[in-house]
Formats: C-alpha cells, sequence, structure tokens
C-alpha cells in the first residue's frame, strides 16, 4: 500500500465538502513541543495514541493535547482484551501510513479495511475547530468536531466519542 498524501487528503476533504484550514509550521514530535505554536491556532488540540490489545485488535485514541488518560484502566472502557500498550513503528505505518509524532485521524484514509477501532475524547470534540497533522507533523489542519466525524465515516470508521479514563490523583503534574 502507498500512503496517501496531504494532497491526497485534503482532495478527500474537499470532496465531502469538509471546511479545513491549514497551517504550516516548524515539525513537532511531542505535545510538549507544540503548546507555544498551538497558543496561535484556535480550538482543541490533540495528541492521538495508536495502541493494541492482548489479541493484536488496534485503536486511535484521539484526545485532548493536555488530556491525562489513565492507560492502565483505558482497555475496559473500550472494550480491549487485556492492557493496552503503543503501536510498533511498522505497524504505525502499515495501518496509518504516517510515521511517529505524526499521529492523526487522518491516516485512517489509510486504513482501508477498517481494522483501527476510532476513540474521540468527548473533551477535545467540545471545542471547535479540532486540529490536527495533515499526515506529517509540519503543519495543522482544522476542521469542525462534525466534520471529522464526517471523514472518519467516510473512511469507514464510525468513531466512538467518549469521556477517557483519568489517572488517580490527575490534577497533579504529569
Amino acid at each position: 500500500m502507498s500512503a496517501a498524501t496531504p494532497e491526497e487528503l485534503f482532495a478527500l476533504l474537499d470532496r465531502l465538502g469538509i471546511a479545513h484550514a491549514t497551517v504550516a509550521h516548524e515539525p513537532v514530535h511531542r505535545v510538549s513541543e507544540s503548546r507555544d505554536l498551538k497558543a496561535g491556532i484556535p480550538g482543541g488540540h490533540s495528541k492521538n495514541l495508536f495502541l493494541k490489545d492482548k489479541r493484536g485488535r488496534l485503536f486511535l485514541v484521539v484526545a485532548e493535547a493536555e488530556a491525562r488518560i489513565d492507560l492502565k484502566r483505558l482497555h475496559g472502557p473500550l472494550g480491549a482484551t487485556g492492557r493496552l500498550s503503543f503501536g510498533s513503528q511498522d505497524l504505525l505505518y502499515e495501518r496509518l501510513g504516517v510515521r511517529p509524532g505524526s499521529v492523526t485521524p487522518f491516516g485512517l484514509i489509510n486504513d482501508r479495511d477498517g481494522a483501527v477501532a476510532v476513540i474521540l475524547d468527548a473533551g477535545l470534540m467540545a471545542h471547535d475547530p479540532v486540529n490536527f497533522h495533515p499526515l506529517h507533523n509540519g503543519a495543522t489542519t482544522a476542521v469542525a468536531p462534525d466534520d471529522l466525524i464526517r471523514f472518519l465515516e467516510a473512511t469507514g470508521h464510525t468513531p466512538r466519542v467518549m469521556a477517557l479514563p483519568e489517572p488517580p490523583g490527575s490534577d497533579e503534574a504529569e
């Protein structure tokens, strides 16, 4: 499989009638590196966790950038088997066509057989717009939350919107 390009992503968004705006910036790899950048881009910002369970089922958890998520308890609400672990770089590229640091729900354009279950953080989806990398980490693309869901459904992914479990004492610094 050849991974979709940002141009192919934008063409699909256009065909779906989804308004989108992209801001180019220096590549960022971690949420902590992007705080200053995000201050100048309105809307909700994300962190995206590519996870697998003991049976090899895959999940993309799309959460608010600063959300604290209890990964030890997350498998229960997701209906996963056993604790979750991060998917390998190779599996990430095979399924979403992106590299670490560029994980995005837009990568689901590459998951043509719908193997990845999508979980959207209710906290993130309360923002308008929501912002994600357009298949690389040198830009940020904004869409409306409902349009994100329309995009996901058009790629064969029906997302679950839910509150994610927070770790005990989640008011402490990460």
